[in-house]
């Protein structure tokens, strides 16, 4: 399940630095380029939305492996208890989500959204009049 948060997490930087880049020289050129203030702000707007969606495709594809991960790891609890004695492989345990690989990148995925966000709605839409 590592492999696939590698992958994901990798796909969410990309584009995530992408989106935010674009946002940003939006903020600093769209006066140079002669784009009204309001449709500037509704390119950060929608930008920053897109962020939010990739950023939550991202955490879907994360935690649908988790469950199918929890999923296989039971069914192999269940063939060795079967084919090898019962007890011989501990089910896995949601007190252990936070020894989790996953769980910090989806923190960090939902950490730098809301940042994001409010960084944008203080500083960036206020800034473009």
């Amino acid at each position: 399940m590592n492999e696939n948060a590698h992958r994901f997490l990798a796909i969410y930087q990309t584009l995530a630095t992408t989106l935010v880049g674009a946002t940003l020289a939006l903020f600093v050129g769209y006066r140079k380029w002669g784009v009204a203030p309001a449709t500037a702000r509704g390119g950060v707007i929608g930008l920053l939305t897109l962020t939010t969606v990739v950023a939550a495709f991202t955490i879907t594809l994360i935690v649908v492996g988790a469950f199918a991960w929890l999923d296989y790891r039971n069914e192999e609890c269940d063939i060795t208890d079967e084919m090898v004695g019962p007890g011989f492989r501990k089910r896995p345990r949601p007190g252990n989500l936070t020894r989790w690989y996953e769980t910090y990148v989806l923190l960090f995925i939902t950490v730098s959204v809301i940042t994001m966000w409010v960084l944008a709605g203080f500083f960036v839409l206020p800034a473009m009049r």
